[in-house]
């Protein structure tokens, strides 16, 4: 695994990658907000990493520190505009790939805060050469608890719970995870000060997956403790993909809202690639009909 800053205009942007040597396909990551690009490389075990599980599978993976984090964190006050985060992620994703095979393409994953920036990416006009788009722990509903304790912390003036409270909001039971995983402590990072004001980005969320034309696939954890879980929240977020060609979702068992950090990491992470797979596959036989065409 790698570890490298790409500069984009003058901003650095830090990564994590797994360069596979003839790449099946390329799978950007996006983490969520308070960690960085090392919550798909889970601390001490390989075997939960999706870095390092995807490259074994012949896929090159990409986590980038999201615009605002790791390196270009001290740049945070130039990354307030979503566009301008957009562009950046596009530009760093060229620059990385420039004298690199893409395989089929690239398929773009994303968790929680991370999902917005995903979104985004995948509604532009550029979107349409994704190969697919999956989604994490993110959704349209905060989970009853969760909007109940920020409400009774908002009443009382405080801005956010305390934190062995927080911790339980964000990761859920601790049983879930690895002792020195759970909390965080090993993959933290500064969040910008922009994130907390992007999260009304969800008042756009109807208006952008309606014009993302790639297949999707939506995760929550079973236990879910951030947003609004079961059949009927995962239903009422994939009707909101009208223009995909496909759209599922999957409720993993034994699962927090952290996904990529749990026992269950390894079990999550070969159901995207094998949904990356399924995109690749798609793609090639989209590929192999027009060529057709244009033959006959």
């Amino acid at each position: 695994m790698q570890r490298g800053v790409i500069d984009i205009d003058g901003i650095p942007l830090s990564y994590r990658v797994s360069w596979a040597p003839q790449p099946r396909a390329v799978v950007l990551a996006l983490h969520g907000g308070g960690t960085d690009s090392s919550y798909f490389d889970c601390p001490n075990r390989p075997r939960l990493s999706l870095l390092r599980t995807g490259a074994a599978l012949g896929f090159t993976v990409i986590a980038l520190d999201r615009p605002g984090y790791g390196a270009s964190h001290a740049h945070q006050e130039r990354l307030t505009d979503p566009a301008r985060r957009v562009a950046l992620t596009h530009a760093a994703l060229d620059g990385l790939l420039a004298s690199r095979p893409r395989g089929a393409g690239v398929f773009l994953m994303a968790h929680s805060a991370g999902s917005e920036l995903a979104i985004r990416m995948a509604a532009e006009e550029r979107g349409r050469a994704l190969l697919g788009l999956e989604i994490a722990g993110t959704g349209r509903e905060h989970h009853p608890r969760f909007s109940a304790r920020w409400a009774t912390h908002g009443e009382l003036g405080i801005r956010r719970p305390a934190r062995r409270r927080m911790r339980d909001l964000l990761w859920g039971p601790s049983h879930l995870y690895p002792a020195d995983v759970f909390g965080g402590t090993a993959i933290g990072a500064p969040s910008p000060a922009y994130e907390f004001e992007a999260r009304a980005w969800v008042r756009e969320l109807v208006e952008l997956a309606a014009r993302i034309r790639v297949p999707v696939r939506y995760t929550l954890g079973d236990h879910e403790a951030v947003w609004r879980s079961g059949p009927r929240a995962l239903a009422d977020m994939a009707a909101m993909f009208t223009a995909a060609p496909r759209v599922l979702t999957y409720e993993q068992p034994d699962s927090g809202h952290n996904l990529s950090l749990g026992h269950t990491a390894r079990a999550y992470h070969l159901r995207v690639l094998s949904f990356a797979e399924e995109c690749a596959v798609a793609r090639e036989h989209a590929h192999a009909d027009s060529t057709r065409g244009r033959v006959s």
